[in-house]
């Protein structure tokens, strides 16, 4: 990917003048999120411009549209639709937000499109990680939900499998910070001065050095459980950025972590483990925790 980058003449919306720069129909790229102004995505094609901002758009090598870069997504799995929110269960390897090397098929594409307008994104799943989340449908269900998890209200549970620890249950609540040695990557430690986090788990059960560990984030911190585990010396099997085992009974596998719950005050939802987790879980001989757990 690469970008095409310009300098606004004079006044007007950003799809005309994504249009005038880039060429006809390439004003699609403002709402598919590849477009950003004076650094900022802007998804909004009417928003008005002045002259002597600068506009970039996410283009494919070439300079071909990202409109036309990636393959459809998966389908989108509704679990839970009201007036206000978008409950959906997310696969593993679709991003949550556009990046700027990923435009057009992310889950807030998705469910934008459901819905015709933008949807309110709250909080984020790693692309390799599956499972449950929400979306505000309007700016008022938004702001409920954004003071939700801002607030603690929001509870969530997660499955992972991992190498067997000690102890079999606990907290850890070592502090997360950037780590300087891997780009994108964060050390849950007490040596470095970090931001809070808290995580509380419990290992279902399992076999042959492997388990199925039920895990609460009480903070929401960037790669908070990924690193957390790793610190306890049981990073997440496929998990190759923290260190964990690349595969599963010899076979390659993604990161094996699942958002299975999530408790609002507006209802609890659930998203069953997709077939890759199902199936280390039945290997393992664990059950689900029941709902509330």
């Amino acid at each position: 990917m690469k970008r095409r980058t310009f300098t606004v003449s004079q006044p007007g919306p950003l799809g005309a003048a994504v249009e005038s720069a880039l060429g006809p129909g390439q004003g699609a790229l403002v709402a598919r999120g590849a477009v950003y102004v004076d650094g900022k995505r802007v998804v909004d094609p009417a928003r008005d411009l002045r002259a002597g901002q600068v506009v970039s758009a996410v283009v494919s090598e070439g300079g071909a549209s990202t409109l036309e870069a990636k393959a459809a997504p998966p389908a989108l799995h509704i679990v839970f639709e009201d007036a206000a929110l978008v409950v959906v269960s997310k696969p593993s390897g679709v991003l949550a937000q556009p990046s700027p090397g990923e435009v057009g098929s992310s889950l807030l594409d998705q469910v934008s499109a459901h819905l015709g307008h933008p949807a309110g994104l709250v909080h984020r799943l790693d692309k390799d990680t599956s499972g449950i989340t929400v979306f505000g449908k309007t700016k008022a269900a938004t702001s409920a939900l954004a003071g939700h998890f801002r607030e603690g209200r929001a509870r969530k549970l997660y499955l992972a499998v991992t190498p067997q620890f000690a102890p079999a249950e606990g907290d850890c609540a070592l502090p997360l910070s950037r780590d300087p040695s891997r780009p994108g990557r964060w050390r849950a430690s007490s040596k470095h001065q970090g931001v809070s986090a808290h995580t509380t788990y419990r290992q279902l059960g399992g076999k042959d050095g492997l388990v199925a560990v039920a895990l609460k984030p009480l903070t929401g911190r960037t790669h908070q459980l990924r690193a957390h585990l790793a610190a306890l010396g049981a990073p997440i099997v496929g998990d190759r950025f923290y260190g964990g085992a690349p595969t599963f009974e010899g076979t390659p596998v993604r990161c094996l972590l699942h958002a299975l719950e999530l408790a609002l005050p507006e209802g609890t939802f659930r998203a069953p483990p997709p077939a890759d987790l199902s199936h280390a879980l039945e290997w393992l001989g664990v059950a689900l925790p029941p709902p509330g757990q």
